[in-house]
């Protein structure tokens, strides 16, 4: 069955339904479970190779929550990995990088990414979209700069000094190491969107930790780079952490949906981002463990709020904390649901 139709496909694309679709970042994860227990005795790049793990995790919660769209489960560095970069996911650390990336004789480990590499990703989007039928899957890849951040850093970073001395110390290389990360960013997506991933988002986490003339000067151009070619092919959501400055150039990126962290408020988000703005967000995480009356009172908001954009697609501002109560999540989605 079409997902063109979809509650989400039609706010992404500026054609709001009666109420904005809702789904969750991490969705698909640590705060279920029957995540944890499928997990057991797998590392999580093994299970990001799993098709079988991958469709699983992927359905655990649309069945739990009743959400409007999956969300691929995978990782930022799975299509790194797969091109041979010596990465490994650290419980509680995160992707730590095993010889970072600093001279342009490094670049020499980043070739494209061919789908061949990614085998595993076909087999679960495909037989994701064939469960799921009219529910859209959204496909997803880090973007350049934080994918570069996790390569020049060796690992997560509070300041990202190594990141930022790089790209001012030696323009050239940091352009061609973004260069060829948007290639490989793009190829990722494309072979989601080919195996039927009915909406694609650009994860740039990091971003917010940028100036807007350093945004514009050393990482707008590689990620339009990944979400211009896309234009016309499916919806397409960019997101980042702490990008309030940013909004208004992350649109010039190209994708039809912006997301927006919890520190802007989505009305005024849509007044920097200008006519015809599509927005996504943004319920502050944090807020899952209040009291119910409060945590009603903000959904509620984030919903009127959202009103004023072209469209809204109902999120967190963030993702989905570990520590976050299953029983809460469906019950903040059942009320989305609610609010014709």
């Amino acid at each position: 069955m079409s997902t063109t139709e979809s509650l989400l496909v039609r706010a992404a694309t500026g054609r709001p339904g009666p109420r904005p679709p809702v789904w969750f970042m991490r969705q698909a994860g640590r705060s279920l479970p029957e995540y944890r227990a499928l997990r057991v005795g797998s590392s999580m790049l093994e299970a990001c190779r799993t098709p079988e793990l991958i469709t699983e995790i992927t359905l655990q919660p649309v069945r739990r929550h009743g959400v409007d769209a999956a969300i691929l489960f995978s990782d930022i560095v799975v299509p790194l990995a797969a091109i041979g970069v010596g990465v490994e996911i650290v419980a509680g650390t995160g992707p730590v990088i095993e010889k970072p990336i600093r001279t342009e004789a490094d670049l020499d480990r980043l070739r494209p990414l061919e789908p061949d590499d990614v085998p595993f990703v076909t087999e679960a989007v495909r037989a994701l979209v064939a469960e799921l039928g009219p529910t859209p899957l959204i496909g997803f890849a880090g973007a350049p700069f934080t994918l570069a951040s996790y390569l020049v850093e060796g690992g997560p970073s509070r300041d990202h000094a190594l990141t930022k001395a790089l790209m001012h110390d030696d323009p050239e290389l940091w352009h061609a190491l973004l260069g060829r990360l948007a290639v490989i960013a793009r190829a990722f997506l494309q072979v989601q969107i080919e195996a039927g991933a009915a909406v694609v988002q650009l994860f740039d986490s990091w971003a917010g930790t940028l100036s807007l003339a350093d945004y514009r000067r050393f990482v707008l151009p590689h990620s339009r780079a990944v979400l211009e070619p896309l234009a016309g092919v499916v919806p397409t959501i960019h997101f980042g952490v702490g990008t309030g400055e940013l909004l208004g150039a992350m649109r010039e990126a190209g994708a039809g949906v912006v997301g927006v962290d919890w520190r802007v408020p989505l009305d005024e988000a849509a007044r920097r981002l200008g006519p015809g703005a599509v927005v996504q967000g943004n319920l502050d995480p944090a807020l899952l463990g209040a009291e119910w009356s409060v945590l009603e009172a903000e959904v509620r908001r984030v919903v009127d709020e959202g009103r004023t954009a072209a469209g809204h697609v109902f999120n967190l501002g963030h993702g989905v904390p570990p520590t976050a109560d299953p029983d809460v999540l469906t019950r903040v989605a059942e009320l989305v649901q609610s609010l014709g």
